[in-house]
């Protein structure tokens, strides 16, 4: 088994990613998601796998598809396995309620079809990731010639919106997906599940950062210790 050690090690990412790995059995068909905490809980997974645990997992992106195959996880489909018994994934933000927002590395869409394709949700995160309301800037995926339109209708409802661009190429990011991702500023979010729903209705978005499904967070603190909340 290659290991692809997690970029920028963080004692409260790797204690959150680990602890949520513990909630993974033999014979799960598991959903794994995108971003530095999960890269932990994949590595765990696979040095679990190499001493005979036995699953199969959906991944969100290229990202942790590349994770999942260094750490010698074998990888299936929504396909194949429509119903999955568990997703674990990050955050950018998660506040008291256990609304979340992701879309960070541009794979919200990927992780929303696969966290509501799973009986079980759970979200790993360091602590610096919570807060008591949202209010962490809500990544769109968007149809690239919708995004005029996208700009003018998030604007009407409230936000602020920036195209994302790349930081190595010119231009926007792309999505896994083709898309380009567009970041909209609401300042707080007093009702996400509201704002979940008027963001659903904009024509051109593909999907938006806002999670309102986690069953439980795996929070790493700074001294190694982690809390689970549960909705």
């Amino acid at each position: 088994m290659k290991e692809r050690n997690p970029s920028g090690e963080s004692p409260e990412k790797k204690a959150a990613g680990i602890a949520a790995a513990d909630l993974v059995k033999d014979g799960m068909v598991v959903g794994l998601g995108t971003g530095s905490t999960t890269a932990y809980t994949i590595a765990e997974l696979g040095r679990r796998v190499a001493k005979g645990l036995d699953i199969i997992a959906v991944v969100t992106s290229y990202q942790s598809e590349m994770l999942a195959i260094d750490a010698g996880i074998t990888l299936t489909s929504l396909a194949e396995y429509p119903e999955l018994d568990i997703a674990i994934d990050g955050a950018d933000q998660i506040d008291a309620a256990l609304n979340v927002i992701k879309g960070g590395g541009a794979a919200h869409t990927r992780e929303k079809v696969v966290s509501r394709s799973a009986e079980r949700f759970v979200i790993v995160a360091d602590e610096s990731k919570s807060s008591e309301q949202l209010n962490h800037y809500v990544p769109l995926e968007v149809l690239p010639y919708a995004k005029e339109l996208v700009l003018k209708q998030v604007r009407m409802i409230g936000g602020d919106p920036v195209l994302r661009l790349a930081s190595r190429k010119d231009g926007p990011v792309i999505s896994d997906n083709g898309n380009f991702i567009i970041d909209a500023s609401f300042g707080v979010i007093e009702n996400p599940v509201v704002m979940s729903a008027l963001l659903s209705q904009v024509a051109g978005i593909v999907e938006h950062g806002i999670f309102t499904n986690v069953d439980e967070a795996y929070i790493g603190k700074k001294d190694g210790s982690v809390e689970i909340l549960r909705s």
